[in-house]
């Protein structure tokens, strides 16, 4: 149980290093698209996807599963201990992947913060503010006003007729 924690943590660790390093540059992920697509198929050149990097979960769940099922061959046939691995994969696929995602929380995070990003943020937050205490009593006072020139204008004297007469002034029945 100690190893597969050890694994766990050091997985997490490792999804992380991974996000960071494929955020800041896509070369590998670039190879096999240029190597795997036709001319019009292949990414463009602004395009920041990596395996991890701005992937959906489930192809970063198949991009993390198929490392780790080339690492376990390698592990598989390199030792001449045959061992039950399978857990230590599985807590390795997993921790990878809430590492990755621990790293793009902290770089989606850090945009957010960015001083620019604060001041929009504060400028749209008074403006807001402004807009319900200042809207709200002009809002107030003419719903009144509006009111009360319809309940003004309402006629209470005309007698109202009943659904049956309603009826056969549309011609509906005889």
């Amino acid at each position: 149980m100690t190893l597969e924690i050890i694994v766990f943590i050091a997985s997490i660790l490792f999804g992380i290093v991974l996000y960071v390093r494929e955020s800041k540059s896509n070369k590998l992920y670039r190879f096999f698209n240029r190597m795997m697509h036709a001319k019009d198929l292949q990414m463009a050149d602004f395009n920041k996807k990596g395996f991890v990097h701005l992937q959906p979960f489930l192809m970063r769940l198949v991009w993390v599963s198929l490392f780790f099922v080339i690492l376990a061959a390698l592990v598989t046939f390199v030792t001449p201990i045959n061992g039950f691995y399978i857990q230590y994969f599985a807590s390795g696929i997993v921790g990878t992947i809430i590492g990755t995602y621990i790293a793009s929380l902290f770089f989606a995070t850090s945009k957010g913060l960015k001083k620019e990003n604060l001041g929009k943020a504060i400028e749209k937050g008074k403006d807001f503010i402004e807009e319900l205490t200042e809207g709200d009593q002009d809002t107030i006072e003419i719903e009144a006003m509006e009111e009360s020139e319809k309940l003004e204008t309402k006629p209470t004297d005309s007698p109202k007729k009943s659904a049956r007469d309603r009826f056969k002034d549309k011609g509906m029945i005889n």
